[in-house]
């Protein structure tokens, strides 16, 4: 299974304010686990960057007047999601930025298949904060590089968050060879997910609900 994680940045939020793409980062996964193949670009959006994108990734008009244009990635970028399923945090933001790229160069919509991370945040967690950040805290992802944004390094963390949200641990590789390898199953080159199903204590429920009562008060009343 091929998965391209997706992450743009752009001049500011509305696209019927003619903001546009200034940064593209993907990252492709194989079987959950990513491949040395990634996609990443500055762009020069032919206008201004908002002030309050400015102070979310810090990229300045002088910087992105000096990068390549979407017209000349376009094609590049085509063929590296072709096929993929997309899996992005916020979706709707991203590709309705990508499509009016493309509808400016008369090119057709992206057609791929959409997985929104931030949909199955909102579903798995609701009333919880479920940004990247929040969900890099909640699942103990480092993501202390993360200063400013930026799409290779949000798709980087967007993987590992992807991974936790489907209810995988991170995959691992079996190194070692001095393992009896007589079952189907020990001699599976595939990297494999394990979900050990723990029954909790009575004490372990009790100090659950009193954690989420908690985070509520926290989300909900700070």
């Amino acid at each position: 299974m091929i998965e391209v994680v997706l992450d743009t940045e752009t001049t500011g939020l509305s696209v019927s304010e003619g903001h546009r793409i200034v940064e593209i980062g993907c990252v492709e996964l194989k079987d959950l686990i990513p491949t040395k193949n990634k996609f990443h670009c500055y762009l020069n959006p032919q206008r201004k960057v908002s002030e309050d994108a400015f102070k979310v990734h810090g990229y300045s008009d002088v910087f992105l007047s000096e990068q390549k244009k979407f017209s000349q990635i376009v094609d590049e970028f085509l063929k590296f999601i072709e096929g993929k399923k997309l899996i992005i945090h916020n979706a709707e933001f991203d590709i309705s930025h990508l499509n009016n790229e493309l509808n400016l160069l008369g090119k057709n919509k992206i057609n791929n298949e959409i997985i929104d991370t931030l949909q199955i945040a909102r579903e798995k967690f609701p009333g919880s904060s479920i940004s990247l950040d929040a969900l890099c805290k909640r699942y103990n992802i480092d993501n202390s590089k993360r200063e400013k944004h930026n799409a290779v390094i949000d798709c980087e963390l967007l993987s590992k968050v992807y991974i936790n949200l489907l209810d995988q641990k991170e995959p691992s590789f079996e190194l070692s060879v001095e393992r009896d390898f007589n079952s189907d199953f020990a001699s599976n080159s595939k990297v494999q997910y394990f979900n050990k199903i723990i029954k909790p204590t009575e004490e372990e429920l009790k100090l659950h609900k009193d954690f989420l009562k908690r985070e509520i008060k926290k989300n909900y009343f700070n």
